[in-house]
């Protein structure tokens, strides 16, 4: 295999062309590759979730030379400070305006809410100045600053404290004290997504004009789709990227849920077979990655993302700006795109969206929350299998993970480039800054480990008001049901005919086995759907 390159990364946005043939190629890609599901219908546009790099990728036909992994002193300049870059918080539109929320990345608890004076999204320290309550369990009051609900302490924008109710009005003005402040951090919104700078030090309230989060343009064209999901997920970033970069373990791992292109002659059940991956430059602000039909690029420290039909750019990475042109049927294109968040050891938060600028009137019609059920049963399909690998890794030690594992084929290139990547420049693990010892959480029992409600529910605004919407109808269905069943015991066998009371019975029992499927239905897919690899 090729030998990977050090070199500086290109820019964040790719060639927007490809040809007629490709066209053909992406409809198959996009809407004949159906996971198993009740929604088979609306999950031929979900079904390019993970699978992106199986189809994007040739056939090998040289010998599989294992990629190599160099662990090479750094100096400091060309070190990866973890603390020097913005981190995505959430998607906008799953933050809801009238409440705070609580967040954690990189160990560091914020708290994110609405300032309605500066019409902006603000991020705090998750902790009150006066006892270090949580300001996420607070509220926002009627002149629109944050209040602390435990001494209703009240704080603006800046972090500034405006009121304190225990100081008396005729005192010294004590709420005007540096120790009465909230650290704030620096914060903006770009592509739908609240970033903030992990360091509310005065000196980076301006780091925005210096340096900014990746950009991606398509994800602000109005001719792209741009549904957004998020999941709390109970294994570390680490894994996740890994994972997010492996196509090999689609058809396996994912078996039963997502079609993949399949070998003229399969050597298994699956159809799994060899993939020509390469990792073309690397450095320490990441790497572009090669494949068949596109490239994909990683942006440390979060993200990853994919254009499995476009053409590898032979430049220097350029391209046009998005929306320069008017597409045409030569013109499709779709993007994959990752955003892996490390909060804390063991634990990480994934958001995910794959613009497209065709079949944009799918996402007009289709509710949210029905995409993300068939999204959520492939993160949960390989789920287990990941946490427990995990901890397999911390068991042998981050940075011995290449002697620990045995990587050699050229599929594992993409993986093998991230490991390459975190221990050259990144100290081999994300840096926490002492705030943990370094063991992982316990294992939960298997329901609560692939949890849907609190890991995904509860922070999607799509899946939470469906959650809502259908415990309702559940309800609804079975006071229907009992209603009947209570009309026909009270009337008279005279007042009703036989007909009449034949239909009131039946519809009853429909009522009822329909509440019954429902309530079935929901706990399946809001809140725990297991998966036997076994059984498949």
């Amino acid at each position: 295999m090729e030998a990977l390159k050090i070199s500086s990364i290109p820019s964040l946005q790719i060639p927007s062309k490809f040809d007629k043939a490709q066209s053909k190629k992406l409809t198959s890609f996009c809407f004949n590759s159906i996971p198993s599901s009740s929604f088979s219908l609306v999950q031929r546009n979900i079904s390019i979730f993970k699978i992106f790099t199986t189809i994007s990728s040739s056939v090998s036909t040289e010998p599989a030379n294992p990629p190599e992994l160099e662990v090479e002193n750094r100096t400091q300049q060309e070190k990866f400070d973890w603390y020097a870059q913005w981190y995505p918080l959430m998607p906008v539109c799953d933050l809801d305006k009238r409440v705070p929320h609580a967040k954690k990345v990189l160990g560091i608890d914020v708290v994110v809410w609405w300032d309605r004076n500066e019409s902006a999204w603000k991020v705090f320290d998750d902790s009150c100045p006066h006892r270090l309550a949580p300001l996420s369990e607070g509220r926002i009051d009627q002149w629109g600053r944050l209040q602390c609900v435990y001494h209703g302490w009240c704080f603006n924008g800046s972090g500034d404290c405006k009121f304190i109710p225990q100081a008396p009005a005729d005192g010294p003005p004590i709420h005007t004290s540096k120790k009465a402040c909230v650290a704030a951090y620096p914060s903006t919104v770009q592509n739908g997504i609240v970033w903030f700078w992990p360091n509310s030090d005065p000196q980076y309230k301006d780091v925005l004009a210096e340096k900014k989060p990746p950009y991606i343009p398509e994800l602000d064209d109005p001719s792209y789709s741009g549904l957004m999901g998020n999941r709390e997920i109970p294994y570390g970033y680490e894994v996740l990227i890994e994972n997010l970069m492996d196509p090999a373990h689609v058809p396996y791992a994912h078996y039963g849920i997502m079609r993949t292109n399949q070998p003229k002659e399969k050597a298994d059940r699956e159809g799994g077979r060899p993939l020509d991956l390469s990792v073309q430059k690397l450095d320490k602000n990441g790497f572009i990655a090669k494949q068949e039909w596109g490239r994909s690029k990683f942006l440390p420290p979060c993200v990853f993302y994919a254009s499995p039909l476009d053409p590898v750019d032979q430049g220097n990475g350029a391209a046009s700006s998005a929306g320069t042109k008017k597409v045409s049927s030569a013109q499709r294109r779709a993007l994959l795109i990752f955003i892996c968040i490390p909060v804390s050891p063991g634990n990480s938060r994934l958001i995910w969206t794959f613009p497209r600028n065709f079949g944009v009137w799918i996402d007009k019609i289709v509710p949210r929350w029905i995409f993300h059920v068939g999204q959520n049963l492939i993160l949960d399909s390989d789920l287990y299998l990941l946490h427990v690998e995990e901890r397999k890794i911390m068991d042998a030690g981050p940075n011995q993970w290449q002697k620990a594992c045995f990587v050699p084929t050229k599929s594992d290139a993409l993986v093998v480039g991230f490991r390459k990547w975190l221990i050259k420049y990144a100290g081999g693990q994300v840096d926490w800054r002492g705030k943990f010892s370094g063991a992982l959480p316990p294992t939960p029992p298997r329901e609560q480990l692939l949890d849907r409600y609190w890991s995904h529910v509860v922070s999607c605004s799509s899946c939470s008001a469906a959650h809502k919407g259908l415990r309702v109808l559940e309800v609804v269905l079975q006071v229907v049901s009992f209603s009947l069943v209570g009309i026909v015991a009270a009337t008279k066998q005279a007042a009703l005919s036989v007909a009449a009371r034949t239909t009131l019975v039946a519809m009853a029992i429909l009522s009822f086995a329909a509440s019954k499927w429902l309530a079935h239905f929901i706990y399946k897919q809001f809140h725990f759907h297991d998966y036997n690899h076994a059984l498949r």
